[in-house]
């Protein structure tokens, strides 16, 4: 499984996965024409995409899904989220029940519910036929059991690490701004990420990569090593156990 971030953060998410012949998009939060330019980027024909697995309908994940209607995509999401999406055609509409599995060619699709201010957020665990498991898991307050439940031994995961909480608090968001960030339906901080690796990641090579990081109340740099220290107390040590990419 091939993995490209083609945009992250609260400017817009879009993550193309490849095995195979078969590609699929998580998430289209950037215009549909920076999407087009950046699958041709890193050599994905935009007529070539099987599916896009939305997280939910915030503008940043959704904002370049009428790329849908042009190459006539399946569009799948969350039943609740549809009362967001009102850009898709009819026909390529695929709501579905949270843990109800999806099957394409090259790839099986289980989602797990976040805990997001939106009506019917989701993470999404796709496999393919190759034995690769990859965990997407952005936008969320918290990480409860039953999503470490969902991600556990997968070769890949791709989290948000959004903030440090003192960054927030320091910051000159209105006080209703920090705390919706804060809540346990916001978003997940470095040390959030950081527990729930902790307690995932099991030191055979997994491919991390921290994802969606604010640009105004977080650091690269913050992000990794935070995650870093939480593994190295497992005794994990990046490039060796793990590989870490900050996006």
């Amino acid at each position: 499984m091939k993995v490209d971030i083609l945009a992250s953060g609260s400017g817009g998410n879009c993550i193309a996965l490849r095995s195979g012949e078969s590609t699929i998009l998580v998430d289209a939060g950037v215009a549909k024409t920076k999407i087009e330019k950046r699958l041709l980027e890193v050599g994905i024909r935009p007529d070539s995409i099987a599916a896009i697995l939305v997280t939910h309908a915030h503008a940043d994940h959704i904002k370049g899904v009428p790329l849908a209607n042009k190459y006539k995509i399946p569009v799948f999401a969350g039943e609740g989220e549809w009362r967001s999406i009102n850009c898709v055609d009819n026909e390529l509409q695929r709501p579905f029940k949270s843990g109800t599995g999806i099957n394409l060619t090259e790839f099986y699709i289980e989602s797990f519910k976040t805990h997001h201010d939106a009506y019917d957020p989701v993470g999404y665990v796709i496999s393919d036929y190759q034995g690769n498991k990859c965990s997407v898991c952005l936008d969320t307050g918290q990480v409860d059991p039953d999503m470490l439940t969902a991600m556990e031994y997968s070769t890949v995961y791709i989290i948000e690490s959004n903030h440090e909480p003192a960054m927030v608090e320091a910051s000159d968001y209105p006080p209703s701004v920090k705390a919706r960030v804060l809540s346990h339906i916001g978003h997940l901080s470095n040390e959030q990420t950081a527990q729930a690796l902790s307690q995932l990641v099991t030191g055979t090579r997994e491919q991390i990569y921290l994802t969606h990081l604010s640009s105004k109340n977080n650091m690269p740099a913050l992000a990794r090593m935070t995650v870093m220290r939480a593994l190295a107390r497992k005794g994990f040590k990046a490039d060796k156990h793990y590989r870490i990419e900050v996006v």
